[in-house]
C-alpha cells in the first residue's frame, strides 16, 4: 500500500505539471506492478466514489442501454397509480430518485447502463404543447430540472448505478434553446450562459426537412414553430463553443457520467464535435434522424457512435406485417455495415420516445419477439426504450406524445413475456461476448433472406427472426454460412432446443408460431440451457472469421422462398480488454509496436496510464490515418484519460 500510495501522489504531481507547463510528462510506469496499478485505479475511485467508471468507445461495446424518460419511469413516492395523460404533455412526477429506487428492475433485465432524459432546467409552465417534461427544451445550463430532483438527487443516482457496475449516459441538448412564445418575443438575457442575441442564429426560419442537404439551412435554422421555437445557438462561433465545452466538461465530472446521447446532431455543423467529445472525454453517440446507410453513417466521422436509424425505418417494416419486406432490410444491413466505420458503437433500436411504439403498428406478439432479437442481437450496442418490454402500445395514438407512457401503471412486471425474453436475450448476447472475443467486432451479415425469414450470422451465433406471426404453420428453412462444424450439436438460447448441423454444417430449423432462435455451439453455451462451458474452445464451430462461400439455401424444403447472401463483411480485429480505473489526464506513455511478422500473435500484458495511449495491432509501422482515432479499430488507436490493462489481440494476419 506504501508503493500505492508513493506512485498515487507521483501521478497527482504530474498532473500539476501538466496544468503549470501545458505538456505531458512521461512516468516509467511499466516499472510498476499490474496489481499496484489496480490498487491506484481502486484507490482513487474510492477517493471519488463520482467519478465516472467507463468512458471510451471501448468500454461501452459491450454494454446494453435501457432508455429511460425521467419524467414517465418511477415517482419518488413509489406510486404505481399516480395520474399521467400522456396526450396532456405534463410533468407526471417521475425522478432520479425514481430510477434508483427501481433499478433492480432495469439490472433485472440483464441491462447495465441507462440513459435518462437531458437533466438542465427547462421552460417552466405550460406551453401550446404542454410542458417540458421531455427535457428538450432548456434555458439554463448550470441549473438542474427541479421537477426530477436535486443536484444531490442525480449524484446519488450515479453513485448507485457505479456501485452495482452500470452505466450513466446523459441526454445533452446543444443546438438549441426553448422559448415559450413567438420568435420575436424571445428574452435571449433569460438564457443561461449564452444570453446574448448575438449567439444565435437570428432572424427565426424554420427548417426544411425536405432539403438536408442545404446546410445553410438545417445548420442556421429553427426547430420548433412560431407557438414553441427553439432558438438556434451559433456553435460556430467560438464563445459558443467554449461555452459549451467548459460545461460539458463540468458536468460530466461532477456528476461521474460514462457516456452522452447527442441530441439533434445533424443540425450542428460537423467541426463543432471534435472540441466537445475532447472536453467530454467520454462515449458520444449522436441522434441523425434521417432515413439512408450513408447519411447517418458519415456522422461517425466526427464523433463515435450514430443511432443506427439508417436501419431503423426497414427493420420495423419488415416486422410490422406478415407481408413486410424482409430483403429490404437485409440490403439495408449491408448499406449499413458498408458505410459506417464501426458497427460495434451503432447504436441498435427499434423504438424511442420520437417513434411510433411498435405495439400500436401491430399487437401480435410474436412479432414483438422477433423485433426485440433482431434489435438485441444485431450490430452495435442495444438499446431497449423504456415500456417495450411491456409491450406497451401508446393507447389513444401511436406516436408523441402518446409513446411516452408512465412505466409504473405497469407495475413494473417482471413476469411479463417481454421482459423476460429481454432479460434472456441480454444472457445470449453477454455469453457470446464472453466466449467469443471476435463478436464484437464481428459484423453481422445475412446468410438467408426469404419472404418471411431472415437469418443473420454474428460471430459463432446464427439468429433467425420472421415475420410469420403468432398464427402461422410451421415453416422450415435451411440456413448455411453458420460457421459450425458439420454434425455439431448447437443450441437455440431462446428455446434451449438442441440440434445436429448437418453434414455441411447448415442448420435446417422449423419455425413454428412465427418464434425467433439463436443458435450457438451446445458447448459453449454458458450454462445458460443448463450445460455448457464458458471456455471458448470449441472445437464444433469453425472459426468466427470464416468467409465461407457455401450456401445451402437452396435446400429448402420450405414455402419461404430464399436469396443467397453471401457477401459476409467479417473484418474487424477483437477489442482488446481493460481493466477501467480513473481519469489520468497528465501523462503520455506509448506500447510498443508489434512484432514486424505477418502475425501479431504477442500475449504479453501491458499496463499503462495515458492521456494519449497508441497502440497498433497489425503492424509495427505506424499508421497515418485523416480520420478520428475510433475509425482505426484495425490500426492505431489513441485514447484518453484512463488506467488501462491491454490484452494483446489473438493471433490474426497482419497487413501486407
Amino acid at each position: 500500500m506504501a508503493k500505492t500510495l508513493a506512485l498515487l501522489h507521483c501521478l497527482i504531481i504530474l498532473e500539476y505539471l501538466q496544468a503549470a507547463t501545458g505538456k505531458s510528462p512521461t512516468l516509467p510506469i511499466t516499472m510498476y506492478s499490474p496489481s499496484i496499478l489496480a490498487s491506484i485505479a481502486a484507490l482513487s475511485l474510492a477517493l471519488n466514489p463520482l467519478q465516472a467508471s467507463a468512458a471510451t468507445a471501448d468500454e461501452w461495446r459491450g454494454r446494453s442501454i435501457y432508455q429511460v424518460l425521467t419524467d414517465r419511469f418511477a415517482r419518488t413516492d413509489g406510486s404505481t397509480s399516480a395520474t399521467c395523460n400522456t396526450g396532456e404533455g405534463l410533468y407526471c412526477g417521475g425522478s432520479f430518485k425514481g430510477i434508483q429506487n427501481h433499478l433492480d428492475y432495469i439490472q433485472g433485465m440483464g441491462f447495465d447502463a441507462i440513459w435518462i432524459s437531458p437533466v438542465t432546467a427547462q421552460i417552466e409552465g405550460k406551453t401550446a404543447y404542454g410542458e417540458a417534461y421531455h427535457g428538450y427544451w432548456q434555458q439554463d445550463l448550470y441549473s438542474i430540472n427541479s421537477h426530477f430532483g436535486t443536484s444531490d438527487d442525480l449524484k446519488s443516482l450515479s453513485q448507485a448505478l457505479h456501485s452495482r457496475g452500470m452505466y450513466l449516459m446523459v441526454d445533452v441538448v446543444v443546438n438549441h434553446n426553448g422559448w415559450n412564445g413567438s420568435p420575436d418575443t424571445v428574452d435571449y438575457s433569460s438564457f443561461n450562459p449564452f444570453n446574448e442575441k448575438s449567439q444565435y442564429h437570428t432572424p427565426y426560419c424554420p427548417i426544411d426537412f425536405g432539403d438536408l442537404s442545404d446546410l445553410e439551412n438545417l445548420h442556421d435554422c429553427w426547430l420548433g414553430d412560431e407557438k414553441v421555437p427553439l432558438p438556434d445557438l451559433r456553435t460556430e462561433d467560438d464563445d459558443v463553443r467554449q461555452g459549451y465545452e467548459k460545461w460539458i466538461h463540468g458536468l460530466v465530472s461532477e456528476y461521474g457520467i460514462d457516456g452522452l446521447r447527442l441530441d439533434t446532431i445533424m443540425e450542428v455543423e460537423t467541426s463543432f464535435w471534435s472540441g466537445f467529445q475532447q472536453a467530454a472525454g467520454v462515449y458520444m453517440i449522436g441522434e441523425a434522424y434521417a432515413s439512408g446507410a450513408k447519411y447517418v453513417c458519415d456522422f461517425q466521422d466526427y464523433v463515435p457512435g450514430v443511432m443506427n436509424y439508417g436501419q431503423y425505418f426497414p427493420l420495423v417494416d419488415a416486422f410490422k406485417s406478415t407481408s413486410g419486406s424482409i430483403s429490404g432490410l437485409a440490403n439495408m444491413v449491408n448499406a449499413v455495415k458498408s458505410e459506417c466505420t464501426d458497427m460495434s458503437l451503432v447504436g441498435s433500436f427499434s423504438e424511442n420516445h420520437d417513434q411510433p411504439r411498435f405495439a400500436s403498428l401491430n399487437g401480435d406478439m410474436a412479432l414483438a419477439r422477433n423485433l426485440i432479437t433482431y434489435t438485441m442481437l444485431a450490430d452495435g450496442i442495444p438499446i431497449i426504450y423504456e415500456g417495450q418490454e411491456q409491450h406497451y402500445n401508446a393507447l389513444g395514438g401511436s406516436n408523441d406524445p402518446y409513446n411516452r407512457e408512465a412505466i409504473w401503471f405497469s407495475q413494473y412486471n417482471t413476469d411479463a413475456e417481454l421482459y423476460k425474453l429481454v432479460t434472456n436475450l441480454n444472457k445470449i448476447r453477454k455469453q457470446a461476448i464472453s466466449d467469443d472475443g471476435n463478436y464484437l467486432s464481428y459484423n453481422a451479415w445475412p446468410t438467408y433472406t426469404g419472404d418471411h425469414v431472415l437469418g443473420m450470422r454474428k460471430g459463432k451465433m446464427t439468429f433467425v427472426t420472421s415475420n410469420l406471426g403468432s398464427s402461422s404453420s410451421d415453416t422450415t428453412v435451411t440456413i448455411g454460412n453458420t460457421g459450425f462444424s458439420g454434425g455439431a450439436q448447437v443450441t437455440d438460447l431462446i428455446s434451449c432446443n438442441t440440434m445436429k448441423a448437418n453434414d455441411d454444417g447448415s442448420i435446417s430449423v422449423t419455425i413454428s408460431n412465427g418464434q425467433s432462435m439463436a443458435f450457438y455451439p451446445s458447448d459453449s453455451t454458458g450454462g445458460l440451457c443448463g450445460s455448457g462451458s464458458n471456455s471458448g474452445d470449441d472445437s464444433s464451430s469453425d472459426d468466427s472469421n470464416d468467409d465461407s462461400s457455401s450456401d445451402n439455401s437452396g435446400d429448402d424444403s420450405s414455402s419461404d422462398n430464399s436469396d443467397d447472401n453471401s457477401s459476409s463483411d467479417n473484418s474487424g480485429d477483437a477489442s482488446p480488454s481493460y481493466v477501467v480505473g480513473p481519469p489520468i489526464s497528465f501523462t503520455t506513455f506509448t506500447t510498443a509496436g508489434a512484432p514486424a511478422t505477418r502475425y501479431a500473435d504477442a500475449t504479453t500484458t501491458t499496463v499503462y496510464a495515458t492521456a494519449t495511449a497508441t497502440y497498433e495491432a497489425r503492424s509495427a509501422t505506424t499508421t497515418t490515418d485523416s480520420k478520428p482515432w475510433w475509425h482505426n479499430h484495425n490500426k492505431q488507436r489513441s485514447e484518453t484519460g484512463f488506467v488501462k490493462k491491454v490484452r494483446a489481440p489473438a493471433a490474426q494476419e497482419t497487413s501486407a
